[in-house]
Formats: C-alpha cells, sequence, structure tokens
C-alpha cells in the first residue's frame, strides 16, 4: 500500500504513493512530533504551503501533500465529501508511515477536511491550527446583503472562458513574485500547474451547501485538544470587487466573530487575528505567524 508510485508524473519535490487505486503527493521532512501536516485550501495544492512546510520541519516532522483531484495526485471527480477526504489522507499517512499523532493545519477549504478528521478520527489529532477557515455556519455571521452579493457573484466553472495570453503573463509575473522564495524547478512547476487548473477551486467547493455544511453538523463535536484559528485581517479582494464598503466591513467582522465562536467551542482553543494578511495567502505573507502557531501548539 505504502510503495512509491511511479507510473505518474513526478512532482517536482516529494513522492507519489499507491492509496487504494489513486496516487497520492507527499513530501516530507523533519523528524520528531507531533507530525504536521498541512492541508491546502481550495485551488491550492501541498507546495503552495513548502515556505512554512518547510520552515516547521526545523523542530518537528512536517509533511504536506495533495488530495486526489488536485496537484500532482490521481485525478478525481470534483467536489468530494469531507469525509472521504479525510479518509484519504488517513490512509496516505499510513501508506508513507507518518508517525502520529497529527497537529493537522488547514486552510480554508482544508480546515473542513481536518475538523472532519478530527472528528471521524479524535484519537489521532494532537492539535488543529485553521488558518482563516471556511465554517458551516458562515451564514450566520454574514450580513444579509453580503450573503446575497456572494451568491449572485458567484460563478459558473463550465461558463468562464479561457485565460486570455495577457491575463497568463499578469498572472505568472504575479506567482513568479509570490513564490520568490521557492526553488526555481518547484517555482515553475507550481506556476505551470497553477495555471493550467485555476477551474479546481471552484469545483471543489461546489457541494458546500449540498453535502460538506451537513457532514461537518451532524459530524460531532471537535475532541479536546489545542486549537488555534488564525483570521485574515485584510480586504478580501475578491469581495472588494462587487461589495459596497460598508457591507464588506460588516462581512469581515462577521468572520471575525464566527472564528471567535471556533476557538471558543473547545476548552483549549484561542484566535489570533493577523492584520494586513489576505484569506488565500495569509501563509506566504505572514509565514512567521503561521509558524509561531505551529510552534505553541506542538509545545502545548
Amino acid at each position: 500500500m505504502g510503495r512509491p508510485s511511479s507510473e505518474t508524473t513526478a512532482p517536482p519535490l516529494g513522492r507519489l504513493y499507491d492509496v487504494g487505486e489513486r496516487r497520492l503527493m507527499l513530501h516530507r521532512s523533519g523528524s520528531g512530533g507531533p507530525s504536521v501536516v498541512f492541508l491546502p485550501g481550495a485551488g491550492l495544492v501541498g507546495l503552495d504551503f513548502l515556505n512554512v512546510q518547510d520552515g516547521a520541519a526545523a523542530f518537528t516532522t512536517s509533511v504536506l501533500y495533495d488530495r486526489a483531484g488536485t496537484g500532482w495526485s490521481t485525478s478525481a471527480p470534483l467536489p468530494r465529501g469531507a469525509a472521504e477526504v479525510a479518509v484519504e489522507l488517513r490512509d496516505l499517512l499510513r501508506a508513507a508511515a507518518v508517525p502520529g499523532p497529527f497537529l493537522l493545519v488547514g486552510h480554508s477549504l482544508g480546515a473542513f477536511y481536518a475538523r472532519r478528521y478530527a472528528q471521524l478520527f479524535p484519537g489521532e489529532v494532537a492539535g488543529l491550527l485553521l488558518l482563516d477557515p471556511g465554517h458551516e455556519d458562515i451564514l450566520d455571521h454574514m450580513p444579509a446583503q453580503a450573503a446575497e452579493l456572494a451568491e449572485r457573484m458567484r460563478p459558473d466553472p463550465a461558463r468562464l472562458p479561457e485565460l486570455t495570453d495577457e491575463q497568463r503573463r499578469a498572472a505568472r509575473e504575479a506567482y513568479a513574485r509570490l513564490y520568490a522564495e521557492w526553488p526555481a524547478p518547484v517555482r515553475e512547476a507550481l506556476i505551470d500547474h497553477h495555471l493550467a487548473s485555476w477551474r479546481t477551486s471552484l469545483r471543489e467547493t461546489e457541494n458546500f451547501e449540498t453535502e460538506v455544511y451537513d457532514e461537518l453538523r451532524d459530524g460531532g463535536p471537535l475532541p479536546d485538544v489545542p486549537l488555534i484559528v488564525l483570521t485574515a485581517g485584510g480586504v478580501n479582494p475578491y469581495w472588494a470587487k462587487f461589495m459596497p464598503e460598508e457591507v464588506m466591513r460588516a462581512a469581515h467582522d462577521g468572520v471575525r466573530a464566527l472564528h471567535a465562536a471556533i476557538a471558543r467551542s473547545v476548552p483549549r482553543g484561542r484566535q489570533r487575528v493577523i492584520d494586513g494578511a489576505s484569506h488565500q495567502h495569509l501563509h506566504v505573507e505572514r509565514a512567521g505567524e503561521v509558524l509561531r502557531a505551529i510552534r505553541d501548539l506542538t509545545a502545548a
């Protein structure tokens, strides 16, 4: 089950492991415990977190991976259920002989999957770090106008045209700046991947209201483990495109209140607001804050 696979294009970093009928990418470095495992948000892949994964490897075992249907792992129909993704991750960690217990670092959509893992396998989780997480109760904390605007502006992946040459050049330049500190071979492969698979983020989130939200609501409480929620305190650039300023400000306040509620849901939960950080790239813009939280959780 843990045999590295050679039948899929090799990733620029990490290895491919056979997990059931699929081949999944995992990169591991460092030693000690608990093992830190990064779960990317929608549209991101494991190598997007290479900076903080490498930083965490300085003091413990540190792992990044691509779930099926993303990155360099086997393709899979999207969207997927949270339990399916959590079980798949558990099988991959076993296949790669990553020692437990695990400190799960879930970003955005990845926070759903980290929480579902903790619900299903509480004895295997040492702690949770949620990076600007999504949550099934988000609409309860959003002003009605913001929720209506967000729903109205939700794009349909099937109707979106291909990127123009100009858009590709602009995106490539932006990614090159974002990943300037990544090793050149990894940076170029990562940029090429994002330009080729930019619709993935939309497809992965299509079943929030129809499946994922109910999975989390009905999945039971989180285990009593240390938990930190990092809230991006900067302006959401997507919302800024269509929300009036006062509505967007109320929406941001709602997200902060929601994250505070997540932190209060466990005895050892804490929230930290990272001023100026953006939702999508908090871990790049504020890598030091992410690593500080990981250190605090490993110590706890």
